[in-house]
């Protein structure tokens, strides 16, 4: 058993910026099951949304988020997110993070602010097209630097350790972490009485996602099979503009294109957003996302356009330089053709629930970042607010964790045991239960969904977590096979949530109840492992 002061699972803007304020105070553990900069956020092109000019105001950005949010965002968050990221902003200029900047026409520079959908001012801080990608690498950079802090590479967490599982009678709180070291296929036992989830979302649990193949819910089934309450995992938002190309996956063309005045085509060169929104291109992601899934079924065609080719080129180029150059790798010149794009599973509005310090219902467990949920979102969330959210909530979970720092617990956690387990040696067997999960998400809980095909996807799930448990018992963990457990328990409570709710609302609409019911469900949707 090795002990910390902090254990930090994930190393996206959360967990880092977690890791950096920690180890101020005390040792730190920063496990991430690949490379350190796997992460969501170094995927992130876009931006941060943040309260940074004069034109602007926190109750502008307040009333966007709760406007995207459809009802559901927890008012007090979003305040406190708002109002506290210009702070956090400043810190991450501090240690050495470039956001884009232009002439002010006085003979001076300021943030040069883009536009994203569903804000009413420009105040997205950018770094050109790979925004995510500069944040995390200045922040790793800090980390390198620091003593306090161990990184553990190619390191997965299996479980958490909890008082109830050890069968101590006391709250149940969580005391340490189970982690496998891929290197040496060992278990590692870390003990630490503050255990921070910044584990990021579960976009792989669909067939088509933005997301990393990091992104397998870990975190979220780890707190559920913890004990932990779990919040509306139905809001699961489709990006409206994943780049449709056989030899590409996962590449994302930011919603900043359609910011910069880039416009929805058809196959026929028509634009049709102006049918859904007064917004067109620039309304909520959710009203896009479901206007491209709806001319696609109405046309029968594979993809629709995303069309900024009226733009200057050196603009464009400059602007958006990765998108630019990864279309132009695989024959595409986005200055002279429009875009082919279809939505994709981009981001996880639910997760484990958490007061706004990042606080669970399990004592001694923090979750910050996409994993968390904490009302900031609510249905839908407005573009943007993830990686200021990351920075904030962050900051606050290292306040309360140790402002109520106490005596450690002083007990001896146990081994990892296996039992008498075998090599898999038939790897197809689990992926073929990978792509089965990812492929009836897709179908059955996509954009659009029905009572009846969710309950098909609730009744296969069942099956599958019942093979996916025995050969958790019977064989020889690896990544590979915890994934598949931990994509098997998402998706399951993805089904459950979007099943409990009647109603159409932000990113959960269902074709069997199109109005939205404020009566019944202006609710979160909490669940709980019996």
């Amino acid at each position: 058993m090795r002990e910390f002061d902090f254990i930090v699972l994930g190393s996206g803007i959360a967990g880092l910026s977690f890791a950096l304020k920690a180890a101020k105070v005390g040792t730190v553990a920063l496990i991430t099951k690949r490379g350190r900069a796997d992460s969501n956020t170094a995927w992130a092109q876009g931006g941060v949304a943040c309260v940074m000019s004069d034109e602007d105001s926190f109750e502008l950005h307040i009333r966007d988020t709760l406007d995207a949010g459809v009802g559901l965002c927890h008012e007090d968050v979003v305040r406190a997110v708002v109002t506290e990221g210009p702070a956090r902003i400043d810190e991450l200029m501090y240690l050495g993070v470039h956001f884009d900047h232009r002439e002010n026409g006085n003979g001076g520079n300021e943030l040069d602010l883009g536009r994203e959908g569903g804000h009413s001012k420009r105040r997205v801080l950018h770094f050109q097209d790979a925004t995510g990608r500069e944040i995390e690498h200045r922040l790793l950079e800090q980390i390198a630097a620091n003593s306090q802090i161990e990184v553990m590479e190619n390191h997965m967490a299996v479980d958490l350790i909890t008082t109830g599982k050890l069968g101590y009678a006391m709250e149940n709180s969580c005391v340490g972490v189970y982690v496998l070291n891929e290197s040496t296929g060992v278990v590692e036992t870390l003990r630490s009485d503050v255990t921070v989830a910044a584990t990021g979302g579960c976009g792989k649990v669909y067939l088509y996602t933005t997301n990393p193949d990091v992104a397998t819910g870990d975190g979220v089934a780890m707190a559920w099979r913890a004990g932990a309450t779990i919040a509306n995992m139905e809001f699961i938002q489709f990006h409206p503009t994943c780049l449709y190309h056989p030899d590409i996956k996962s590449f994302l063309i930011s919603e900043v294109v359609r910011g910069e005045g880039g416009i929805l085509i058809n196959e026929r060169g028509q634009r049709f957003m102006e049918h859904h929104n007064p917004q067109k291109e620039l309304a909520p992601r959710d009203i896009v996302a479901r206007a491209i899934d709806a001319e696609m079924k109405r046309s029968g065609a594979k993809c629709v356009y995303l069309d900024i080719t009226h733009k200057p080129v050196d603009f464009i180029i400059s602007r958006f330089p990765t998108i630019y150059e990864t279309c132009l790798r695989y024959g595409l010149d986005i200055t002279k053709k429009p875009i082919p794009v279809v939505p994709a599973a981009h981001y996880q509005c639910g997760g484990v629930k958490v007061d706004i310090n990042g606080e669970t219902s399990l004592r001694g467990l923090f979750a910050i970042g996409e994993v968390a949920c904490n009302g900031l979102h609510g249905a839908n969330r407005l573009a943007s607010n993830s990686l200021l959210e990351g920075v904030v909530t962050a900051h606050r979970a290292f306040e309360k964790s140790t402002r109520q720092r106490r005596e450690r617990l002083p007990f001896d956690l146990p081994e990892w045991r296996s039992g008498e387990v075998q090599d898999v040696d038939e790897l197809v067997v689990i992926s073929h239960n990978w792509e089965e999960i990812r492929r009836l998400m897709w179908d059955y809980v996509g954009i659009v969904r029905t009572g009846k095909r969710l309950q098909r996807a609730a009744t296969r799930l069942r099956n599958l977590h019942a093979e996916v448990q025995e050969f958790y018992w019977n064989f020889k963990i690896s990544t590979d096979l915890l994934e598949l457990r931990n994509l098997v328990t998402v998706a399951s409570l993805v089904v459950d949530c979007a099943l409990s709710r009647k109603e159409s609302r932000g990113l959960h609409y269902t074709l069997d109840h199109l109005e939205r019911d404020d009566v019944r469900f202006l609710h979160d949707t909490i669940t709980r492992r019996n």
